[in-house]
């Protein structure tokens, strides 16, 4: 079995590399996230009383 060359090497890594940062970068800038104030989120509390 043939061994590498360091360049081939080299260009391996940098492929994956780069597939990385594209991947990286996609999903952050992909995904949209709304900014939610915390005065709009409002808990909905709902007392029970239980009569057994």
């Amino acid at each position: 079995m043939p061994q590498m060359s360091p360049l081939s090497w080299w260009l391996l890594f940098m492929f994956f590399i780069m597939l990385l940062l594209l991947f990286s970068i996609m999903n952050y800038y992909i995904l949209f996230y709304t900014s939610q104030k915390k005065d709009s989120i409002k808990l909905m509390t709902k007392s029970m009383n239980w009569k057994w």
